[in-house]
């Protein structure tokens, strides 16, 4: 009997403490933070200075919040980009791409997609050659040309119909 009982009080004892923590820590319910006060948890709001203008290294667009008005569409095939050295391929980046368009322009990416594999391909191939893919190739600054590259290579093709183009996918194989 005991053994039976024991094992029931600790589960009770841990039980009560887990809801005295609960009550304790868990803070004011939702409706107390009706004051007006900051939600502690909810991430800063960007700051909304229009007179600054963009930061030193970015380009404009046209901004509209993601997801608001947009959808994406994943390119259906990856992009392999062969690096060169000393006129042999030392090795091989491989990077899938989707496009963030405006509700509505799905169609015309698939109908120009062509031509947009084509610039991405081209954009993809400078920056190889300019060392790009080199070293530690995925980190933002690293990035940041190639990124550039590829936004302004699908509006050319595409217009305003595009917001952005994500690197959704990007792994580089050495030979």
């Amino acid at each position: 009997m005991l053994r039976i009982l024991i094992p029931i009080l600790l589960l009770l004892v841990g039980l009560a403490g887990g809801i005295g923590a609960g009550m304790i820590l868990g803070g004011a319910p939702p409706e107390a933070a009706a004051d007006g006060a900051p939600d502690p948890v909810a991430p800063p709001a960007p700051p909304t200075d229009a007179a600054a203008g963009p930061a030193q290294g970015t380009s404009t667009i046209r901004v509209t919040p993601a997801g608001a008005d947009t959808e994406y569409v994943r390119l259906n095939n990856q992009f392999i980009v062969p690096i060169i050295r000393h006129g042999m391929v030392r090795s091989l980046v491989v990077m899938a791409l989707t496009l963030e368009v405006f509700t509505g322009d799905n169609e015309l990416v698939f109908e120009h997609e062509p031509r947009l594999r084509d610039s991405f391909l081209r954009v993809m191939f400078a920056h190889a050659n300019a060392g790009g893919f080199d070293g530690s190739f995925t980190e933002a600054a690293a990035m940041e040309p190639l990124r550039i590259g590829l936004r302004e290579a699908a509006m050319q093709v595409l217009g305003d119909s595009v917001h952005d183009v994500l690197i959704v996918d990007i792994t580089r194989q050495d030979a």
